[in-house]
């Protein structure tokens, strides 16, 4: 290893902030560090959230204004998030939302390659998240994603 190398600051320029929308628990404290790293070093945040596949029944898929609703409440909870990102100081800061799927594979395929992070931060999922696995996702997103990734309890 070269000296040169461990001298040079690891800077990251773009933030991407994983919430879980029926798990605010598991959001709080990845969402202060996301914060905290974006309005500090006056870098851009992304903050996105996903409807679970998990989160849509039988009964539901077989009713567009209920799919609608869940797809409203995902992307107002975004919106709130941006909103408190704002009123900490942080000035470039945007919400995303994505339609139905498999949270990982819609943030690993659809949000990563639009937005081009340099570090992903996700929430370490509760014992109330509808995956059943305390920080299942943000390992799931750790193990694939080609940046660095920080999961926050």
């Amino acid at each position: 290893m070269k000296n040169e190398e461990l001298s040079n600051p690891l800077v990251f320029r773009r933030i991407l902030l994983t919430i879980d929308a029926d798990d605010p628990n598991s959001s709080v404290n990845a969402f202060r560090y996301a914060v905290t790293m974006a309005h500090d070093y006056g870098v851009d945040l992304h903050i996105v959230s996903v409807l679970e596949d998990d989160d849509i029944n039988i009964f539901d898929a077989m009713t567009p204004g209920k799919i609608n609703k869940k797809e409203d409440d995902v992307r107002q909870t975004v919106e709130d998030y941006v909103e408190e990102a704002k009123k900490t100081g942080v000035e470039n800061v945007r919400g995303i939302s994505v339609g139905a799927g498999d949270v990982d594979d819609l943030i690993l395929d659809q949000v990563i390659p639009k937005f081009d992070p340099d570090l992903i931060v996700c929430g370490s999922d509760t014992e109330d998240a509808s995956h059943r696995v305390p920080g299942a996702v943000g390992l799931r997103i750790a193990r694939r994603a080609h940046v660095s990734v920080i999961v926050v309890r």
